[in-house]
């Protein structure tokens, strides 16, 4: 029987304005510091296929000038703090960091620029040039970098997702307007489609009156519907081989599987934990110490808000077909065997999960989450995050906790089905 862990709370409050904006405040009074963090519920999901981009686009324009603040981060700057921002498929998050003492300074810079952008021709001719540049150096000219291409368009025919954040091709980054740049902003870029999360030395009423102050005079606006279907279902195997300018072959194999909250989610975060986190994982024990083909070996999920995938990753040392075959046999072979009824009763890929296997991922995950936890700026993160989805982060660690050996052995038996494998190998020119 596990251990039950007590996790210390984390106290937080929530409230919403009438322009529709989520707040969600932790007090610290630990530090002088705060963190301001702004999610936007609005990611490379949102776009249209023809013009792709743009979300990861606008993550840059949001610091090229607002309504009133020409220069973001010289504001930033001069209140003694830091910024910075990233974008997913389904997200886009800002966060701001500067001593409490300058807390509003923070809300008047984030307010401003979700009251509107500059939209000024020479604002978006430089950051489309950043972003054209991003996308040369990330996935174009580094070894591997096109590898999210060629694997989303593998597994995705229909969904968005079927193209990576930066966009499916630099021409969509180019011919972008003002005009796509001002529709974009005011039917994603809202108080009503947004969550705003702080943590450190400001008191609630503090933050209360604050975003009353800044936030509150923002309209609210009609955000564009998502009108995309949902992906057909992987119905038979997918294999897809490419070359390039590469050091060594790299084998993936992706299983479709739940997005987050759905039926065998945790469970697959937990898989993928138990076959590549640490020293004691099976692919550590199995492939990199014992199999002279692998150079790496890695298992992870997508982590998206839709449904995503479950992927086993190898680099190897040898090109020929035998050994890509026998590196495909090795990673599936590994991860089937996780449930009760794969392997096909081979017993060099072992058995089903163990309690012992499934015990370390949990600690492990409780660990990372207590870490995490100490960071005023990781809290204001994660709670926003929590809002987003309508948790309590609290209960965050009691979920993974509920997933029992017969669950997890049941998700494994699920996902890693033999029909629904999606195969890139990447071969060296």
């Amino acid at each position: 029987m596990r251990p039950i862990i007590a996790i210390s709370m984390i106290s937080y409050s929530t409230f919403t304005l009438p322009n529709g904006l989520r707040a969600v405040h932790n007090y610290d009074p630990s530090t002088a510091m705060v963190a301001v963090n702004i999610l936007y519920n609005v990611g490379s999901r949102d776009e249209t296929p023809e013009l792709t981009g743009l979300a990861h686009l606008f993550e840059h324009l949001m610091f090229g000038g607002s309504v009133n603040i020409p220069d973001f981060d010289a504001e930033i700057e001069r209140a003694g703090g830091t910024n910075n921002a990233w974008t997913s498929n389904d997200f886009t998050n800002f966060y701001d960091v500067a001593p409490a003492a300058n807390f509003e300074t923070l809300l008047w810079l984030e307010s401003d620029r979700m009251l509107g952008l500059s939209f000024s021709p020479r604002s978006l001719e430089v950051q489309r040039s950043v972003v054209i540049e991003e996308f040369k150096q990330t996935h174009l000219n580094r070894p591997y970098g096109d590898v999210a291409h060629r694997l989303r368009s593998l597994l995705y025919t229909e969904h968005p997702y079927r193209y990576p954040t930066i966009g499916k091709e630099i021409s969509h980054i180019e011919r972008v307007t003002l005009d796509d740049i001002k529709h974009f902003f005011y039917t994603h870029y809202a108080p009503n489609n947004a969550v705003i999360a702080f943590s450190g030395n400001v008191t609630l009423e503090r933050a209360r009156e604050g975003l009353e102050r800044w936030f509150g005079p923002i309209p609210s606006r009609d955000i564009a519907p998502r009108l995309y279907q949902p992906e057909p279902a992987v119905e038979s195997p997918r294999t897809l081989t490419v070359t390039g300018h590469v050091p060594q072959p790299l084998v993936v194999v992706a299983y479709p599987m739940a997005g987050y909250g759905g039926s065998g989610y945790v469970e697959a975060d937990l898989l993928t934990d138990i076959l590549a986190s640490g020293r004691s994982s099976r692919f550590y024990r199995h492939l990199l110490m014992a199999d002279p083909l692998f150079t790496e070996a890695d298992a992870s999920i997508a982590g998206s808000e839709e449904p995503g995938f479950l992927m086993l990753k190898g680099r190897l040392t040898d090109a020929s077909p035998e050994a890509v075959s026998h590196a495909i046999d090795a990673l599936n072979g590994h991860a089937r065997a996780l449930a009760s009824a794969a392997g096909d009763g081979n017993t060099d890929f072992g058995g089903p999960v163990t309690g012992r296997e499934l015990e370390r991922a949990l600690n492990r995950f409780d660990s990372n989450h207590r870490f995490s936890m100490l960071s005023y700026l990781s809290r204001a993160q994660e709670l926003a995050m929590a809002e987003m989805h309508g948790e309590d982060i609290n209960t965050r660690t009691d979920t993974y906790r509920a997933v029992t050996q017969e669950r997890i052995i049941a998700a494994a038996d699920t996902i890693l089905n033999p029909s629904r494998a999606c195969t890139l190998v990447y071969l060296p020119e």
